[in-house]
C-alpha cells in the first residue's frame, strides 16, 4: 500500500500537477463501521435470527448440567444398569451439544460474514460517491498513520450511510 501511494505520489510529482491542486481525504472504516446505521440494524437481524437457536443451547446445556448433577448425587444408589444408561445418555446429550453448538457457530458467522459483506460495499458505494461529488483526486482508508481532520472525510461518509436506502 506505501509503495502505491509513494509511486502515485512521484507520478504527481513528475506531471504538471501540482501539489496544491490535489484534494487528498481521509476515512476511517473502523470508526464508519462502528457507526453506521446498517450496522446496528444487521445487528438486531442477527439477534432475531440466531435467538431461538441460542435459547436451545442454552436449554441444552442446563438439561445436561441438571443430568450431571443427579448423576454425581444418585451415582451411589443406582442400579448399574441405570447409572451406565445415565452416563451414555449424558455422553450422547453432550456430543450433540457439541455438535449443535459447532453449527451455530459456523451458520452464525456465514450470516454475520454476509452482513458485512453488505455494508462494506455500502460504505465503499458511500466512499466513492463523496470522492466524485466532492472532486477529491485520492481517498485513503487502511494504514494510515496520520490525517489531519481538514482531510478527514468520515463523519461524511457516515452521513452518507444514514440518508442511504436500506
Amino acid at each position: 500500500m506505501k509503495t502505491k501511494i509513494a509511486l502515485f505520489l512521484g507520478l504527481l510529482l513528475a506531471s504538471n500537477v501540482s501539489y496544491a491542486d490535489l484534494k487528498i481525504g481521509f476515512v476511517n472504516i473502523p470508526a464508519v463501521l462502528e457507526k453506521a446505521p446498517q450496522a446496528e440494524k444487521a445487528k438486531k437481524r442477527l439477534e432475531q435470527e440466531f435467538s431461538p437457536r441460542d435459547k436451545q443451547l442454552v436449554a441444552q446445556q442446563k438439561e445436561i448440567q441438571s443430568m450431571d448433577e443427579r448423576m454425581a448425587k444418585d451415582a451411589a444408589v443406582m442400579g448399574e444398569s441405570a447409572r451406565v444408561n445415565l452416563e451414555k445418555d449424558i455422553l450422547n446429550k453432550k456430543r450433540d451439544a457439541k455438535r449443535a453448538q459447532q453449527e451455530f457457530s459456523e451458520d452464525f458467522n456465514a450470516r454475520r460474514n454476509e452482513e458485512l459483506g453488505k455494508l462494506q460495499r455500502r460504505i465503499v458505494e458511500a466512499i466513492r460517491e463523496i470522492a466524485k461529488d466532492q472532486n477529491f483526486d485520492l481517498l485513503l482508508t487502511d494504514g494510515v498513520i496520520y490525517a489531519s481532520e481538514q482531510i478527514d472525510v468520515t463523519a461524511q461518509v457516515q452521513q452518507k450511510l444514514s440518508s442511504m436506502p436500506e
